[in-house]
């Protein structure tokens, strides 16, 4: 835990650092279909894992994630479709790939842009945002016509134990980049808006770390903008780090007991998804 402050306002946040080396842990996932849990009611469903936490983005509507969940390497949710516009030519779509978090069976982190479809068996992946893809403009001598081409498409299978989506990343290479614009999530000003934060990263050392940012407590805990929550996984020695639900979703229980204080007044809002550390068998 701690209470340092961001920026000089109040602050109040718990995070956990768990070895994906260590075959003790399992490190896993857990989902419903069109339904929704507390975080205690995963806990119990669970058979009490040493952590719980929120993790993908969901529809208040049908209940069901809009991220990735990848449970013992089944796909059991799948990546919202989204699409923008060429600014070259409006009829044009450009897909927007999501961004997850995933753990191989060799207990490897990756976290990277992801297109997911029911036909197929494995999610595809891709370690820069589509919308970044190298592009290059030749020029014919002869007729004077111009061409765009974007570098080759660079997704590669993506076979991950366990994953869960959100959005957007926070961190690559050790250094702050947050892809909010090419995800299309938290755009424009949305990046400075505080809020409750849940997130996750890890070293290059293969240590897994999962924080959570209390807010909405004016006085207490104000909460954190995206680039405040990308900072402290810098400062803590991350690799990558990728932004997850948020808001009266923030939630992180250890042994069954919440950390932070939820913003929902009415307690623990039911979510579809959480990421799970339990004890291994």
């Amino acid at each position: 835990m701690t209470r340092e402050p961001l920026d000089g306002k109040p602050n109040i946040a718990y995070y956990v650092v768990a070895d994906l080396k260590d075959k003790k842990l399992d490190f896993t996932a857990d989902t419903t279909f069109k339904r929704r849990l507390t975080p205690k009611q995963f806990f119990d469903k669970n058979e009490m894992p040493l952590l719980v936490v929120n993790c993908s983005f969901f529809s208040f509507a049908t209940n069901q994630n809009l991220n990735l969940v990848i449970k013992n390497k089944d796909i059991l949710a799948y990546n919202n479709p989204k699409f923008r516009k060429s600014r070259a030519d409006s009829t044009i779509k450009i897909p927007v790939y999501g961004s997850a978090i995933g753990i191989t069976q060799k207990r490897k982190a990756d976290i990277a842009w992801i297109r997911s479809d029911s036909g197929k068996k494995y999610a595809m992946a891709m370690q820069v945002p589509e919308y970044k893809r190298i592009s290059t403009r030749r020029t014919n001598r002869a007729t004077g016509e111009s061409t765009t081409t974007k570098s080759p498409d660079p997704l590669q299978t993506w076979k991950m134990r366990t994953a869960v989506g959100g959005g957007p990343v926070l961190l690559q290479n050790g250094e702050i980049e947050i892809s909010n614009e090419e995800e299309m999530m938290f755009a424009g000003k949305a990046i400075n808006d505080k809020h409750p934060r849940t997130a996750m990263g890890y070293t290059k050392d293969q240590k897994l770390i999962i924080l959570v940012i209390q807010g909405r407590t004016p006085g207490i805990a104000e909460g954190a903008t995206l680039t405040q929550e990308a900072q402290l996984f810098k400062d803590l020695g991350c690799w990558e780090a990728l932004n997850l639900d948020g808001g009266g979703s923030s939630c992180m229980l250890i042994n069954g007991k919440e950390t932070i204080k939820v913003s929902d007044a009415s307690g623990q809002r039911p979510v579809p998804a959480v990421f799970l550390i339990k004890t291994g068998k």
